[in-house]
Order: structure tokens, then C-alpha cells, then sequence
């Protein structure tokens, strides 16, 4: 079988340069191939379930806590310290394999286009303008820049910025070929974020001029506004990197609220020890993250990239991700447990067709609500 490295030199020169831009290394992939198979997922050290004390409550209006959060809040929006970047890269593959920014949330509004109109809120409620910045993917980017075309007139902010993408590989650790011999492409997962930011020069650019929060959330959890009365708390605590957390319900599973080796971290079930009950932790990561901007422009973090079995075209096939939540194994952070329900509910996510149609009275009510649509 010819070796990664010949594959890759048999590539396009397009494809070649599409890798480079897009943070690929050669000497990455060959050591993932080479441990397919060969480990886990799991951490070491003690994990033990969050203390009482880890996980808070949003600050309530009523209380003189929350209304110094909202001020300090208000006025960061306002002095222009706050940017909104959103995770784009992925495609709605269950609901026809569409770019999901594009799919329409309301009629006439798709997920990135409410996105626009919540910077847009912002700016008329506290006078600040909030730069709106989407990681895209090889698969998303193209499309989103088209339908933006529209949004970028008015003095807004808005630029887009490219994960990192890989090849899958095959269990046996060769390149994975997919319809008509092609090296399958994919992204290496929102842990790309910190990296293809700076990557991009926003980042440097937003901290150079006075700016101190990154806001992050995914493109279909319209519950995740930016909230001014969080982004106060966020402040006030002192901490670089605050997590939203909601209550479980059911069979809910995702990341959840740990403490390993005594530090607060969010920790995927994936990677928790054999014998760990993950049902015990009855609240979960939103994946919306509150994070000091120069905090991440000076993180120079080892990133863990987990291995990730897929099928692609009936075949088996493997590649490697790795995930935001792991900044929470180099920042200190707190956990804030937000609404999941009602008007005030910060997760609201959508995954397919179905949960769309269901959730779309959701979205309108907190859409007016928040002034994002009449």
C-alpha cells in the first residue's frame, strides 16, 4: 500500500494548497495513523463529580448581584469589548445534507441570518457594535460567504474564518479513498477554533483595539443570544472562561461539569473513567462559552485529538477531532447554569427536520421576545 506521504504528493496542487492554508500536517496524520486502534479516549488522574459550589446560577434581574451583572454587562457591549463567534462548519446531513447556516429557522430567516439580526438587536439596545464572526468549513465556507453578501451592507462586522481539515483514514491506517479514488476530506472538529482564529488575524486585530470577550456558541442553538446580564457575571467572577450549563432531562447525555485532579473542567463522556457514572451529573455543556480574548490569543495548548469511527460510503473510516471543551483543561473556569425552558431558555438547539418543525413556535416566541424578528 503507497504511504501517507506519497498520497499526499499524488494530490492536486489545489488540494496540497487547500491543506496548507487549512493547518494540515503531514507529520500529524501519519502519527494518528500509526495509533488507530492502540488507546482510549480516557482521562487519567481522579475525576470526581462537581462540587456544589462549581455550578452557579444565572444571576437573577431581581437581585442587586444581577442588576450590577447587567450594567457591567451593558457597558461592555457598548465600549465595543465583545465579539459573537459562531461554529458554522457543519452540514444539516439530517435534513438532506445541506449547509445548516442556510436552513431557515423562521420562514424567510435561516439560522445565519438570525445571527445577523441578533448584532443588529444589540446595536440598537446598547449602542455597541458586536463583530459577528462564523467558523466555516471546506464544506460550509463557499456558500456562507455568498449568502452574507446581502448582510455585509450597513456598517456591520461580519467575516468568516476556516477550521482546520484532515483525511479520514481507513482502520488499517492508510488514506481513506472515497467515490472515484479521492482522499476524503473532513474537519478536525470546534476544537479548531482557538487556532483558525488566530490563523485568521481577528483575533489580534479585536484585542489591539480594546476588545476583552469572545461569546461562542453553535449556529443552531438560538437560545444562545449574547446576554448582557451574563456576560456581567462573566466579568465580575474574574475567571478567563465561563461555560453555560443546563439541567439534564431524560436521557440527555453530552459533556459534563467534572472535577479532575481537583479542577473544574468539562469532561465528554467519551472520555470519562471506566466505572464513572456520567447520569450522577444531572446538568450538561451547551457548548456556548464565555472566554478572555487574550486568554486564547496567548494559549499555546497540546491539544488531545480524539479517534472518531465513521461511515462513509458503507465503509468503515476514521479521523480525528478535537473539541472546545478542552480549554477548560488550561483556563480557569466557571460553570453557570441558564434557563432551558420558556422565554428565557438559552438552549434551544435543532439537529433535523423533525426537531426544527417542533421547536420552530419556540423560536418565534423567543425571536420576538428578544427583538430579533416581529
Amino acid at each position: 500500500m503507497r504511504s501517507i506521504a506519497k498520497v499526499l504528493e499524488s494530490l492536486p496542487i489545489e488540494a496540497r494548497e487547500q491543506l496548507e492554508r487549512c493547518g494540515f500536517e503531514k507529520s500529524r496524520l501519519e502519527e494518528w495513523a500509526a495509533r488507530i486502534g492502540k488507546g482510549d479516549n480516557r482521562v487519567g488522574g481522579l475525576v470526581e463529580a462537581p462540587r456544589p459550589e462549581d455550578v452557579v446560577p444565572a444571576p437573577a434581574a431581581a437581585t442587586a448581584e444581577g442588576a450590577l451583572a447587567l450594567e457591567r454587562g451593558r457597558a461592555a457591549i457598548a465600549r465595543g469589548e465583545v465579539a459573537f463567534v459562531v461554529l458554522a462548519g457543519g452540514m444539516a446531513t439530517r435534513m438532506g445534507g445541506v449547509v445548516k447556516a442556510l436552513v431557515e429557522a423562521l420562514p424567510g430567516i435561516s439560522f445565519l441570518g438570525y445571527r445577523v439580526r441578533e448584532i443588529d438587536v444589540l446595536l440598537q439596545k446598547f449602542g455597541g457594535k458586536v463583530p459577528l464572526w462564523l467558523m466555516t468549513s471546506f464544506a460550509t465556507s463557499k456558500a456562507i460567504e455568498n449568502a452574507l453578501a446581502p448582510h455585509r451592507e450597513g456598517g456591520r462586522e461580519i467575516a468568516t474564518f476556516e477550521q482546520d481539515i484532515s483525511l479520514r483514514l481507513t482502520p488499517e491506517g492508510q488514506i481513506f479513498k472515497g467515490e472515484g479514488g479521492v482522499p476524503s476530506l473532513h474537519a478536525t472538529g470546534h476544537g479548531d477554533l482557538p487556532d483558525a482564529l488566530k490563523r485568521s488575524g481577528l483575533l489580534d486585530e479585536f484585542v489591539a483595539r480594546g476588545g476583552k470577550t469572545l461569546w461562542i456558541a453553535n449556529i443552531d442553538n438560538l437560545g444562545a443570544t449574547v446576554d448582557p446580564s451574563i456576560l456581567g457575571w462573566h466579568l465580575g467572577h474574574g475567571a478567563p472562561l465561563s461555560v453555560e450549563l443546563v439541567d439534564k432531562v431524560g436521557t440527555d447525555r453530552g459533556g459534563i461539569p467534572a472535577r479532575w485532579d481537583g479542577r473544574p473542567v468539562v469532561l465528554e463522556e467519551f472520555r470519562l473513567p471506566k466505572g464513572f457514572d456520567a447520569n450522577k451529573v444531572r446538568t450538561f455543556n451547551t457548548n456556548t462559552f464565555l472566554v478572555d480574548a487574550r486568554a486564547v490569543r496567548d494559549l499555546r495548548p497540546n491539544w488531545t485529538y480524539f479517534e472518531v469511527r465513521k461511515k462513509v460510503e458503507e465503509r468503515d473510516a476514521v479521523q480525528f477531532e478535537r473539541l472546545l471543551g478542552e480549554l477548560t483543561s488550561w483556563l480557569d473556569t466557571r460553570f453557570v447554569k441558564v434557563p432551558r425552558d420558556g422565554l428565557a431558555t438559552r438552549f434551544l438547539p435543532v439537529k433535523d427536520g423533525p426537531e426544527l418543525d417542533a421547536r420552530r413556535s419556540e423560536i418565534q416566541a423567543i425571536a420576538r421576545d428578544r427583538g430579533v424578528a416581529p
